[in-house]
């Protein structure tokens, strides 16, 4: 028991990343693939695994060997149109899935309490930006930890409907692909979702919040303030340092691909299974789930869309908040007060914001959502390029730069990335 609760203890940016990493886009993406095409999409619970990992485990070492985050060591080791660049990209790309996401959540819990969506969206999102304006960033990071949990919800509902696993794990292992454009853009839209930009952003940045609960005194529960110094400055404690980040980030990683795995089970052994592959909303896919896996497994469908989004939402505004403020050279953090981050909240709030805007629309959530998972994988090779570039720029990394075998894993992502974004155009 004693190791266990220290286990939990030692987690942290790692598990909040990968659960955030289902977040009701990624939820939505993967529940229409198994409604579109079945078991035959699992293979990617698989594939994505290790590139996850790595990316994730390089973004961490970034900000934990640096004590900065990526837009920090952006604006100090490359060019100003590139910093630029890439911080338009993951901003834009962070509100549209902001946006998505609470268009999600209010369609789901429409479902559970009587009122309109707008109103539900714009509650939501002013809870959740009170929590992470009023918390300190302990608080924020044991909560976002403990909400993680509910996506559990989604293994239960899987047990209501009793698959047939020998199916399933012949799927997982033996990939049964086809090559036509819309399987095509389901995979981008997988992979897009399930290794996105913003979480990198958010993991290089949080190993930085890390190293500051960890290694400074606190003053009336606030971290002082004084800015991180590099952990390779300090080279005794640096293998403890990634030694713990990497095993929170397989954590977090496995966490997220099991939950991703049981969401498209879902999908395929009850909406595929009976004809029901063109889903058009969040509504539709409840409506449809009640009758065919149950109250319960619809309930518990439900409970993890909005558990999901009160999780993602922290992340993808605080991704673009650490992005933006980064750049301009502002304070960063969340482990601030909002008087001596004044700049960095109010993005992190323009952002939700801007975010609701979308289902103020009324356009669908399902298409909002399957469309910025292709989004993000457009987006995702310009970003996955960069993090591979600094997590081997000796520059940032002095001598912790990385691995040949990481690296030959990031690269064949990349590839991978790319070939699947040109198909796409030319299929």
């Amino acid at each position: 028991m004693g190791r266990l609760k220290s286990f939990w203890r030692s987690l942290g940016p790692g598990l909040v990343v990968g659960a955030a990493d289902d977040d009701p886009a990624g939820i939505t993406i993967y529940a229409l693939a198994g409604a579109k095409f079945g078991l035959s999409v699992l293979w990617t619970v698989l594939a994505t695994l290790p590139f996850m990992v790595i990316i994730q485990r390089m973004a961490g070492r970034i900000g934990l060997v640096s004590g900065k985050g990526l837009a920090g060591n952006m604006k100090k080791h490359y060019p100003l149109w590139m910093l630029l660049f890439i911080t338009i990209l993951i901003s834009v790309a962070s509100v549209i899935n902001i946006g998505a996401d609470i268009s999600a959540m209010s369609a789901a819990l429409k479902l559970l309490v009587p009122l309109p969506s707008i109103v539900i969206a714009v509650l939501l999102s002013l809870i959740v930006v009170a929590l992470i304006i009023a918390l300190p960033y302990r608080i924020i990071a044991k909560y976002l930890k403990w909400v993680a949990i509910v996506l559990f919800s989604y293994v239960l509902t899987v047990f209501f409907i009793s698959p047939d696993w020998r199916s399933v794990f012949l799927h997982i292992f033996i990939p049964h692909a086809s090559f036509n454009k819309e399987y095509l853009a389901m995979i981008v839209a997988i992979f897009g979702t399930t290794i996105s930009p913003y979480l990198f952003f958010w993991q290089a940045s949080e190993a930085v919040e890390e190293e500051r609960l960890h290694h400074y005194d606190q003053v009336h529960g606030m971290i002082p303030d004084i800015k991180p110094k590099a952990t390779r400055h300090f080279p005794g404690r640096i293998r403890n340092e990634i030694g713990t980040m990497y095993t929170d980030v397989r954590t977090g990683m496995i966490f997220s691909n099991l939950i991703t795995f049981f969401i498209m089970i879902l999908a395929a052994s009850t909406l595929f299974s009976h004809g029901f592959s063109e889903v058009s909303s969040i509504e539709d896919m409840a409506t449809l789930l009640r009758p065919l896996a149950g109250h319960y497994a619809n309930l518990l469908f439900l409970i993890g869309i909005i558990a999901s989004g009160v999780l993602a939402i922290p992340v993808l505004a605080g991704s673009a908040a650490y992005a933006i403020a980064e750049t301009i050279g502002w304070k960063v953090g969340l482990d601030y007060t909002f008087g001596k981050a004044r700049q960095f909240y109010l993005i992190l709030i323009l952002a939700t914001i801007l975010g609701i805007a979308i289902p103020a629309l009324g356009l669908q959530p399902v298409n909002i959502l399957y469309y910025t998972g292709i989004i993000f994988g457009v987006v995702s090779p310009f970003i996955i390029a960069l993090v591979i570039h600094m997590a081997n720029n000796p520059k940032i990394m002095g001598q912790y730069t990385s691995r040949l075998l990481s690296n030959v894993i990031a690269y064949i992502l990349l590839l991978i990335m790319t070939a699947s974004i040109i198909g796409i155009f030319f299929l």
